[in-house]
């Protein structure tokens, strides 16, 4: 294990094949990917590669305005029974160590607001996202907050993702989509997606900046450590945190992890569906398509995680085909989340 500025370092592989099966050959429309990680200080992409079969038209990349790497694969009229798509890479990860975590002086105890300069490009991020005229997650997340509503900010963080990973039941969900905060909330459980978009409303309703981010999540056993972490080798969702002099912080609510230890990051969005790794559409009737299997590999330094088994998403996932309409443009939904997702 080398290190970097006083960081561990983890060398990281991952393979993740994603197969559609049809009934029947249908039409292929465009497919959108959110596979490539997103190269930075923390993480050192060494190569990585895409393949898709059948083989597609055209492959264009760009960038959202997110800045995340997405590759759009275009295909021609030839109708398939099968879609396959194999994206790995091999990467340095160096993720920071919440010890070493700055905080700007006036931001160290909570409550605190932006500066003028970084308040405009945070806005949205700090902005509610869905309904809760109750004000129940309001008043979940401000029970952490000392009597006089004054905290250490980190310390209040942290604490925030302790307790959902202690409060909260995780359950498996493959069904398309993430439950509403509120729905988590009443019920008391949910997947790791479910988890990082209640994290993100509870900061947000404490006025912090938050993003939703998908990507992966390694086990700590394949690097030594005594205790493993929920969902290893698998599609994965945390959130990131704005913290003044810090930056954009990762905490993981599903294992309580901070500083991102464990995460490849792939996508960062304001909202999860706007980081779904997978959409596309095909033309046909609804019924045809029959299902998804998703597998992921993840390899640290010559130790592999055990694969995620394969697993068929329902045909819920499918807009349902006009009655009157032998043929109709049906879209997947893109929500191809394995293991905690």
């Amino acid at each position: 294990m080398a290190a970097a500025g006083g960081r561990a370092m983890a060398m990281i592989s991952v393979v993740h094949k994603t197969l559609y099966r049809y009934a029947r050959p249908v039409q292929l429309g465009e497919h959108r990917l959110m596979c490539r990680p997103r190269d930075s200080h923390d993480l050192r992409l060494i190569d990585t590669s895409l393949g898709i079969t059948p083989q597609p038209l055209r492959v264009r990349w760009l960038h959202d305005v997110f800045a995340n790497s997405i590759a759009v694969a275009s295909f021609g009229e030839e109708p398939a029974a099968e879609l396959s798509f194999e994206s790995s890479f091999h990467a340095e990860h160096y993720p920071a160590d919440p010890q070493g975590i700055e905080i700007e002086p006036y931001a160290r105890v909570y409550p605190f607001h932006y500066s003028f300069e970084e308040m405009p490009d945070l806005v949205r991020s700090v902005e509610r996202q869905y309904p809760d005229r109750e004000r129940k997650i309001d008043q979940w997340a401000r029970a952490f907050l000392a009597e006089n509503n004054s905290s250490d900010t980190m310390e209040l963080l942290v604490r925030i993702n302790g307790a959902i990973k202690e409060q909260f039941v995780y359950a498996r969900r493959e069904e398309v989509g993430t439950q509403t905060p509120l729905e988590t909330l009443d019920q008391g459980s949910g997947s790791c997606r479910d988890f990082a978009l209640f994290m993100m409303e509870a900061a947000r309703s404490l006025g912090f900046a938050a993003r939703f981010v998908s990507g992966y999540l390694y086990d700590e056993v394949l690097i030594g450590a005594e205790s493993g972490v929920v969902g290893g080798g698998a599609t994965h969702a945390w959130v990131q945190v704005f913290l003044p002099g810090a930056g954009w912080v990762e905490f993981d609510p599903t294992n309580a992890l901070v500083g991102g230890r464990n995460l490849i990051r792939v996508a960062v969005a304001r909202d999860a569906a706007q980081a779904a790794p997978l959409s596309g559409s095909f033309t046909g009737a609804a019924a045809d398509f029959l299902g998804m299997k998703v597998d992921v590999t993840v390899t640290v330094e010559g130790a592999q995680q055990d694969q995620a088994p394969l697993q068929d998403q329902a045909q819920s996932q499918v807009q349902a085909a006009p009655a009157n309409q032998a043929q109709s443009r049906s879209t997947v939904s893109g929500a191809v989340w394995r293991g905690p997702g």
